[in-house]
């Protein structure tokens, strides 16, 4: 810089100088420049020594009463005009920075982990968790409030003094690895040999609960249709046998699709009880909504595409019809049978409907139950087709004309393939994760918005799975001032004041933070989880809770 003396005194903007003290980091504007600061006016030089203003030595005072002004390449037309002014001092705020720390792309000294994980990872024994510090953490689980956790860093130095260096820690964890999978293949073979024990001697074993679910609600439903809709087969396909009438086909056939997709509901039913594993851990009660998709499909394709086929058939070649008195005669017990179950199931939807606070059109269309739904729709086609089937066949008998018989078969094909199309296009719904109803989900963004910790929500989603299981997901503005006075009003205050009046050095300061900012942050943690008990006290249908901190 180019600096000429000038009598009246300015700023001087020089070069910055920056010093370090300590953990303190200082940003000065010239290499010797007069600061105040507390109170007290002091000299900081570029060597980091200090002085008091009034004990500078006289050599140096001359150079500290001028100060400079910078050329600008501006007219200075009144550079001549000197003016005195007595001598002030430069007050200059200085900002103590924390030096940032660096932990680099992988750190895991802080990491928490379980003792199960422990033992399985680190190839541990109970007894070397025992010499190691325990810390106590809220548990993620609703059924306990805490749970004991282990520092990463004293698990990974008690393995490396167990096993002696990281190679043989490693071949550890491969020959468990090999003794797993061998295991398992044991596990396999051992379950084939207790399967084939069973059908030798004999399941001596009480009833499961997954057999237990089909004397009740929808599986008792489901099997009822199965044992109705299969004895209607049998005596269908005799009266078909009999008489050649297209109609029986068609009523035989529908008979039998109905029993092959009730089956495989029963197969959905049972596999939806099956236990969450680490595969699928939402479970598998989609597996309904899966069967009941297949079923839709299988009577499309069995039941109204051979109808369509049979009386396509007896259009182009007409044959005629022999006596239908015995077909008339089975058509009237089928009626009676197919009625039975459609009671069965428009009871236990209504029974349902009524539970869950919905219409019996709503809890249809909604596909609630697929299992129920696909028997009510079943029941009512055959109901129908039967009354269809048996007009064709009186106009045949009265008329003598064949034809009447192979529109009858069409009618019936026709009728099939609009129940299986609203079958699938129901559970292709469900399964593609439709959300719920206006109604719930304003209830439950109320519910959280009512909460004085929250200040907004924002990306709502409420996800129904399927069977009155409704996953809900929600990023959360949460009010800093209420968590912290949550924290505080736990806290004794009086000796909270004591310990920050304690603090004098920037050392004591960051301890202090340390510590209350990690209970804050727990404190945090307590009220999410209290949101979340919340949401599935209040609302029953909701399952799982993903709540994100904005």
């Amino acid at each position: 810089l180019r600096c000429q003396a000038a009598p009246r005194p300015r700023a001087c903007h020089g070069w910055q100088v920056s010093m370090k003290s300590g953990s303190l980091s200082y940003i000065l504007p010239c290499n010797r420049l007069p600061v105040q600061l507390m109170s007290q006016v002091r000299v900081y030089t570029s060597n980091g020594q200090k002085k008091d203003l009034g004990s500078e030595d006289t050599n140096g005072s001359a150079r500290g009463e001028t100060l400079h002004k910078v050329e600008t390449g501006q007219d200075t037309t009144n550079a001549g005009q000197k003016q005195s002014s007595p001598k002030q001092p430069i007050q200059v705020k200085v900002k103590a920075v924390l030096k940032k720390r660096e932990y680099g792309p992988k750190y895991t000294q802080n990491n928490f982990i379980t003792g199960v994980r422990a033992i399985n990872e680190f190839c541990l024994k109970s007894s070397d968790l025992d010499q190691l510090r325990k810390i106590k953490r809220r548990s993620p689980h609703d059924d306990t409030e805490t749970f004991t956790v282990y520092l990463r860093s004293d698990v990974e130095a008690k393995s490396l003094e167990v096993w002696g260096s990281p190679e043989a820690l490693a071949r550890e964890r491969k020959r468990r690895k090999e003794a797993e999978i061998k295991y398992r293949e044991n596990l396999f073979r051992n379950q084939r040999l207790l399967w084939e024990y069973k059908e030798f001697f004999g399941n001596t074993k009480p009833r499961s609960s997954t057999a237990a679910m089909f004397f009740k609600g929808p599986g008792k439903v489901v099997m009822v249709a199965i044992c109705i809709n299969g004895l209607n087969f049998f005596f269908k396909l005799l009266a078909w046998v009999y008489t050649g009438s297209a109609s029986m086909f068609s009523e035989a056939i529908h008979s039998l699709a109905d029993t092959c997709n009730q089956a495989l509901l029963a197969l959905g039913i049972s596999q939806s009880a099956r236990t969450p594993d680490p595969s699928h851990p939402y479970g598998f009660t989609n597996m309904r909504y899966i069967a009941s998709l297949i079923s839709g499909v299988g009577i499309f394709m069995m039941g109204a595409g051979l109808s369509w086929y049979h009386g396509i058939i007896g259009l182009l070649h007409p044959h005629p019809v022999e006596s239908l008195l015995w077909a008339y005669c089975i058509l009237a017990g089928s009626l009676v049978s197919e009625g039975a179950t459609l009671l069965v199931a428009i009871n236990e939807i209504r029974r349902s409907a009524r539970a869950k606070g919905l219409s019996f059109y709503q809890y249809v269309v909604q596909s609630r139950d697929p299992s129920t739904n696909v028997v009510l729709l079943e029941d009512a086609a055959a109901v129908l087709s039967v009354a269809v089937a048996a007009t064709c066949m009186g106009l045949t008998s009265l008329t003598g004309n064949p034809y009447y018989d192979s529109v009858g078969s069409l009618g019936v094909g026709t009728l099939l393939g609009t129940v299986s199309a609203f079958l699938i296009y129901t559970n292709t719904e469900a399964l593609l994760g439709r959300s719920i109803e206006p109604e719930q989900l304003q209830r439950l963004t109320e519910l959280l918005e009512s909460d004085p910790v929250v200040r907004a929500i924002h990306d709502v989603k409420a996800t129904d799975m399927g069977m009155s299981k409704v996953r809900f997901k929600a990023e959360v503005d949460f009010d800093g001032r209420v968590v912290t006075r949550s924290y505080l009003e736990k806290q004794d205050i009086e000796q909270l004041l004591q310990e920050i009046q304690q603090v004098k050095t920037l050392e004591e300061l960051e301890a202090f933070m340390l510590k209350h900012g990690e209970n804050i942050i727990d404190i945090l943690g307590a009220e999410v989880d209290r949101l979340e008990k919340d949401l599935k006290q209040r609302n029953p249908d909701v399952r799982h809770v993903d709540l994100e901190i904005l």
